[in-house]
């Protein structure tokens, strides 16, 4: 009798005796076959950069568990400019009053250089319209970025639509636009986009019949294109997938000459570049996308990365990265995010060699560049850490006099910690002071036990036992927690702009003075669904002292909120905030 492929009771298949470990695979389905006869792309080549609009003030901002100030903002919309970005998304105008201020700020303060646009999304309803228009009152350059949701999936799920009725609802958003424009006498310079959101699980055909529908409502012309924005909202298959997706909405597409093409690529498969790239050669114009990925869930296309990619097939990204430490730094201090030591164009890590073999390729490979300064070819180095302001640093070993880095080098690699670098500075101080003190190095196990004893799940003197959480708005969530405090068990209720603002002011009540949130970070220890997430908070005071804790739970919500009952609690002990804590003992000769 013939084998079938089976999995068995114990786990293995007849069919090359493999074990298999996730038989819950089998509810899943590809992504269908697009219909693509004689496809094109993978005979192009990428020969110039795509236009450039940075996301990162709009669907980098949203995904923040604390979200940008309007300083910050106004900082990164500055450092996006100064980068050479020429589209910036800014905001969703009604959806907060936050959102319609940065719009107001920056046209009434003329902040927006006469060459750079600002785009603005908005949803087909007419109060929605209404008001974003209203926010870009004055504006030079403006992008109305009209969108709805047309996958099959959200037409069954979510609306219950049929393909007609999100036809109609698109329709209605397009001429309510451009009635508002051609009423318009304030001589803004008006362009449209229109995106089928969740275009990657959308009906090819549909894909086309809807956007060609806008269309036929906006009229662009060659001289004055409509944006189609084709987004991988959710990114469902393999890159060259999307790939077919793009071409075949060019080819099929009535308006591909009076239009510019745009992709707007999430990461949730890891691929996000690779499909932005494909998407180029599938036709493409224009690349919506955030520096380092940052965005909802998985993420969205990094931009730098793409540009880089461009720059070492030299081709001309037509942005600055030329200063990548000061990129890292502007990006970190305002979204609170870190970028991985091992990011392929910005991580601290990038330009650094342990393998022996490696370090000596590199050595000669500098050596022999010198012959043709012309071109770059050196071994492991595809790119001149010197374009990017950056060096070749060869490093064998870190031992924990290294500074901050070696210290957030070892809890990394060996505990899986991932410092923000203002915690890493102020521990590193810390194991030096106990270092010089007992004059030794400390061991790697020590500097573990030292920082869990310093900063994790401090309880003393107050001890987090539950919180409930409620979102009351876009921005907006109240907060209900129960503390134990040297008094009793209290307590408490705040409001603020999302669970830790909210959370802070509830404690408020309790330490009797107004804090705020400086420093955010979060990550999960190891891979998996089981794993533990540490966060990170420095929070400072009416004195102006900032304190750090950290918190660790299987839950991101309550380790984000134990690191504030840390920080908290570390402002509280007397006399000294390590004063609680026993230095670790010397180790026997």
């Amino acid at each position: 009798m013939e084998a079938k492929n089976l999995i068995t009771k114990t786990g293995f298949s007849h069919e090359g005796s493999r074990t298999c470990y996730m038989p819950g695979f089998a509810k899943y389905r590809p992504g269908p076959p697009v219909p693509l006869e004689n496809r094109q792309w993978p005979n192009h080549v990428i020969t110039k950069a795509p236009i450039w609009a940075s996301s990162d003030l709009r669907d980098g901002n949203q995904s923040l568990e604390v979200p940008m100030s309007l300083e910050q903002k106004l900082r990164f919309f500055e450092f996006l400019v100064s980068m050479g970005f020429k589209t910036i998304e800014i905001a969703f105008p009604a959806a907060s009053d936050t959102e319609f201020k940065l719009t107001r700020t920056l046209i009434e303060n003329d902040l927006i250089p006469d060459d750079v646009a600002i785009q603005v999304l908005t949803q087909s309803r007419e109060h929605i319209i209404a008001r974003t228009f209203e926010a870009l009152k004055g504006a030079k350059n403006a992008i109305i970025h009209l969108y709805n949701s047309t996958s099959a999936l959200q037409r069954d799920v979510v609306f219950g639509f049929s393909r007609q009725q999100c036809i109609d609802l698109a329709v209605q958003g397009a001429r309510m636009i451009k009635d508002y424009i051609d009423r318009d006498t304030s001589g803004t310079n008006w362009m449209l986009e229109y995106s089928p959101e969740s275009f990657s699980g959308t009906e090819p055909d549909f894909a086309v019949e809807i956007c060609d529908a806008v269309l036929d409502v906006w009229q662009p012309t060659e001289e004055r294109k409509a944006i189609i924005n084709l987004p991988n909202t959710v990114e469902m298959a393999t890159p060259n997938h999307y790939a077919d997706q793009v071409e075949y909405f060019c080819t099929h597409t009535r308006w591909r000459p009076q239009i510019l093409v745009s992709l707007h690529p999430h990461n949730d498969r890891g691929t996000a570049t690779a499909a932005a790239e494909l998407g180029l050669l599938a036709g493409a114009d224009r690349i919506e996308g955030t520096l380092f990925g940052n965005g909802e869930r998985t993420g969205n296309a990094d931009i730098l990365n793409i540009a880089m990619n461009l720059y070492v097939q030299g081709i001309d990204p037509g942005l600055d990265f030329s200063d990548m430490n000061a990129v890292v730094e502007v990006y970190e201090d305002c979204t609170h995010m870190m970028v991985p030591p091992r990011h392929p164009d910005a991580g601290r890590l990038v330009f650094t060699s342990f393998s022996g073999s490696h370090q000596d390729a590199i050595k000669k490979g500098m050596a022999r560049q010198a012959e043709h300064p012309e071109r770059w070819e050196v071994p492991y180095l595809p790119l001149d850490p010197a374009d990017v302001g950056r060096s070749y640093e060869p490093i064998i070993r870190i031992n924990s006099q290294s500074g901050k880095g070696g210290v957030a080098y070892i809890l990394e690699h060996r505990n899986g910690l991932m410092l923000p670098k203002e915690v890493a500075a102020e521990f590193s101080k810390i194991c030096t002071r106990i270092s010089d003190s007992q004059h030794r190095e400390l061991l790697p196990h020590e500097i573990f036990t030292l920082f869990k004893q310093e900063y994790i799940n401090i309880t003393q003197p107050l001890c987090l036992k539950s919180y409930q959480e409620e979102v009351l708005g876009m921005d907006q969530a109240a907060v209900v927690a129960v503390l134990d405090t040297p008094q009793g068990e209290r307590t408490i209720r705040g409001r603020g702009i999302g669970l830790l603002d909210a959370f802070l002011d509830a404690v408020h009540a309790i330490v009797d003075e107004k804090l705020e949130i400086v420093l955010y970070s979060q990550h999960a220890m190891t891979r998996g669904t089981k794993s533990m997430a540490m966060a990170y908070v420095q929070v400072k005071g009416t004195d102006g002292r900032i304190t750090t804790g950290c918190g660790l739970s299987s839950n991101v919500s309550k380790s984000s909120l134990r690191a504030v009952v840390s920080a908290v609690n570390k402002r509280q002990a007397e006399p000294a905030p390590r004063s609680r804590q026993a230095e670790p003992a010397p180790r026997s000769r």
